[in-house]
């Protein structure tokens, strides 16, 4: 589905991208292309690796770019090589299931060949959509032909990769099922007009307008629910829209918390304006200074000729959302707090206050009353943050939401693979539900989400397949494992579920924090601490 254009733009503000590709994610690159060119100037290059690197930086000499957009190994070696962005299109897991699937139709023994790194989490859909698939790694050209002859040798008949993988793999006589989606490249080119939109913040060149690049894209009705405490949430936002004072947003990992600061924005007078928002906790401690407050040039090595305008800066006369603040330090708690107070930010390196006026909504999941009470966050900052206060109740504690939840979610899923819902659904989701509100969604709305587009793969799979409680088990094991349990005080994960979360996934650090919903840096101090 083409996505609602934004105004028009004038070419000369629009931000250019190459996009390098060889192999046939090209014809992927140009269909995409077509939905972006109201946003950005893009052309292709259909060069790879060393070839590609000496195209650019000739180019470079007397052509700007915004950002290179490339995949796989080909992106590896571009990014290791290039000054400017590489943004590299990834195949994600939801990606990797509907290929796999697609794969079986063809054979029921697969290879799956991934550049440099297996994935340990397709263990569990193996085993319940019985595939035999042998994973593969590669760092070169040579490296793959050799994994996709091995894999011959072994008796494969296809193989799921990217672009050269599949490629190399029909070189050899076996089909290739291409890795990527449309909304994996489509993801790619918004990301790279985010870093267009920060580049430009920092040479001072496009500043973006207000409701353009730095806008709120979701509102109350995001926020989905019938159910009280959801009506109440709603209200409050509604209420809060009104008024200029900071607000905290509390709730447990995946409650919407960043849904509802948009929608706090979107029903405001400040709509036209900025929305810009930061993750506290993803962010190195050691970067997230220059990033809130700006810096001169010539503040520390590496600094950009001319400074760097802050999110603040970026955020005047709009809203400025700090999600997990509880994670930011205490020395950068005294800055923010003198910001708040003088409304006027010194860049790091500079003397000069700029005046900035903007909204200050912040998320956490943690309990702030507890870290000012053990002397990890400032009370005062923690006045001027939570002058209004809203709670997003966690799942569990409204499981009438989850069947209105449930058939959203996947109708939203299938859709995304070009499948129609069965005409029963309504009704087979509503057979599952006892199923669904016995388990406690640790990850809340999202990993509820996460389980239907799951299910949707194995439905467009299997089209005769019903929707049961059946069918929901051996596709979530993880329902068994983990029975609802009476409202927690804290909306924070117990060690115990992230060692074992962390355990579920053979140890990797980025598929466990993708899972619970927050960022490694967040994972590793849960872990540390």
């Amino acid at each position: 589905m083409r996505r609602p254009s934004l105004p028009h733009t004038d070419p000369v503000d629009k931000p250019i991208f190459w996009t390098v590709s060889i192999s046939r994610l090209s014809d992927l690159f140009r269909d995409i292309t077509l939905e972006f060119d109201d946003r950005a100037l893009i052309e292709p290059i259909h060069l790879g690796f060393e070839e590609a690197v000496r195209n650019i930086r000739e180019r470079l000499a007397t052509e700007h770019c915004d950002a290179v957009i490339a995949a796989g190994s080909n992106a590896a070696y571009l990014k290791s090589r290039l000054s400017l962005p590489v943004v590299i299109a990834k195949a994600s897991g939801f990606d990797v299931m509907q290929a796999l699937a697609r794969a079986r139709k063809i054979s029921p023994e697969i290879g799956l060949v991934s550049y440099q790194e297996t994935m340990p989490e397709l263990v569990e859909f193996q085993a319940a959509f019985g595939l035999k698939t042998v994973q593969r790694t590669y760092v070169t050209e040579e490296d793959a032909r050799a994994q996709i002859n091995e894999l011959k040798a072994a008796g494969i008949k296809v193989v799921v990769g990217a672009g050269l993988v599949t490629d190399l793999a029909e070189e050899a006589g076996l089909a290739g099922v291409f890795v990527y989606s449309a909304a994996s490249i489509r993801q790619a080119f918004d990301d790279a007009l985010e870093i267009a939109r920060f580049t430009r913040l920092e040479t001072g060149s496009g500043r973006p307008r207000a409701g353009d690049t730095l806008r709120a894209k979701h509102g109350l009705n995001d926020l989905r629910g019938e159910s009280p405490a959801m009506e109440a949430v709603r209200q409050s936002i509604t209420l809060f829209a009104k008024s200029p004072a900071s607000v905290l947003i509390q709730g447990e990992t995946g409650t919407g918390k960043e849904l509802a600061a948009q929608a706090i924005h979107r029903e405001s007078a400040r709509a036209r304006q900025p929305f810009v928002a930061i993750n506290c906790g993803a962010v190195a401690e050691s970067l997230l200074e220059s990033e809130l407050f700006g810096y001169e040039e010539g503040a520390f090595t590496g600094s950009r000729r001319g400074g760097h305008a802050g999110l603040f800066e970026a955020a005047h006369r709009g809203t400025l959302f700090l999600d997990e603040i509880g994670e930011m330090p205490l020395a950068l708690q005294t800055r923010l707090l003198r910001v708040l107070e003088e409304r006027e930010v010194v860049r790091v390196g500079g003397t000069r206050p700029i005046p900035v006026h903007a909204r200050i909504i912040s998320a956490t999941h943690c309990d702030l009353d507890e870290r000012v009470r053990d002397g990890r966050f400032r009370r005062d900052l923690f006045y001027r943050l939570a002058v209004l206060r809203v709670t997003l109740p966690p799942l569990r504690e409204r499981s009438e939401d989850l069947a209105t939840l449930a058939e959203w979610s996947l109708k939203n899923a299938l859709a995304a693979l070009g499948a129609r819902p069965h005409a029963n659904l309504h009704a087979e989701i509503l057979a599952c539900a006892p199923l669904l509100a016995s388990y406690a969604w640790p990850g809340n709305v999202r990993e509820l989400r996460n389980l239907m587009e799951r299910a949707a793969l194995f439905l467009a799979a299997e089209p005769l397949q019903a929707l049961t409680p059946a069918f929901i088990e051996r596709i979530a094991p993880e329902l068994g494992g983990k029975l609802k349990v009476a409202a927690q005080p804290r909306a924070v994960e117990a060690p115990q579920d992230i060692e074992e979360v962390l355990a579920r996934f053979n140890g990797n650090r980025e598929a466990a924090a993708k899972h619970l919903g927050i960022s490694r840096t967040t994972l590793w101090r849960k872990l540390k601490g």
